[in-house]
């Protein structure tokens, strides 16, 4: 089995992926980023995901982002948008993020002999961040092959995004054909300790929809309101 990196945030996009990752015949090694987000119940159900889906390791690497703050998901002072999705880039974008998480899984790939990461974004339902779409994702798999002593030795890198162009509700129908216990994630931007949803964010609206779609009872708990 070829190993190979997935960034797993233990939301539904990510679980899907490592499933997908899995079924190609890949060992996952998983990579989680602690990067000071609000909504940190994510990383609990990054390692159940984890654990789940028969990935061969699972590290988290803490890394302080909101000592820039900047995002609605790093700075405390600003407020997660609950009133639905709206036109242009929200104040959820975390600024470089999956830059800088895709940087890290590309120095454990080389560590690891791993030619192949796994990134879960998407562009079809997702909230308009600007590094999850395909033209970032071509250009980041560029860099990596011009940035890494692997690939200069004739060792090309590849950057997986099977869910980039994907429906919410076709990622979850994926999902659960590959035996992803969706109960497991948490996607919402604020949930509790406990891994409770708000049911009002965008992440959980677009997740709300997926299912919904899909005609899949939706496992997701939400906090009482």
């Amino acid at each position: 089995m070829k190993p190979a990196v997935i960034l797993l945030s233990g939301g539904l996009d990510s679980a899907t992926t490592l499933a997908l990752a899995r079924a190609e015949g890949f060992a996952a090694f998983c990579l989680s980023i602690d990067y000071g987000q609000r909504h940190n119940a994510e990383l609990k159900a990054a390692a159940r995901v984890a654990a789940a889906l028969g990935a061969q390791a699972h590290r988290t690497v803490h890394l302080d982002m909101n000592q820039f703050g900047g995002s609605a998901l790093t700075d405390p002072a600003i407020a997660v948008p609950t009133a639905g999705l709206t036109e242009g880039i929200p104040v959820t974008y975390v600024p470089a993020r999956n830059t800088i998480m895709l940087s890290l899984a590309l120095a454990w790939a080389e560590v690891l002999g791993s030619r192949d990461i796994f990134v879960g974004v998407n562009a079809v339902d997702y909230s308009g961040y600007p590094d999850c779409r395909p033209e970032f994702i071509r250009a980041y798999e560029n860099l990596a092959n011009l940035a890494t002593k692997a690939a200069i030795e004739g060792q090309r890198l590849c950057v997986h995004a099977p869910l980039i162009e994907m429906t919410k509700a076709d990622i979850i129908r994926r999902g659960t054909e590959l035996g992803v216990d969706y109960g497991l994630t948490v996607s919402c931007y604020q949930a509790d300790q406990q891994g409770a949803a708000c049911g009002l964010c965008d992440a959980c609206r677009l997740r709300q929809a997926g299912f919904a779609v899909a005609n899949i009872p939706d496992p997701t708990r939400y906090q009482s309101r």
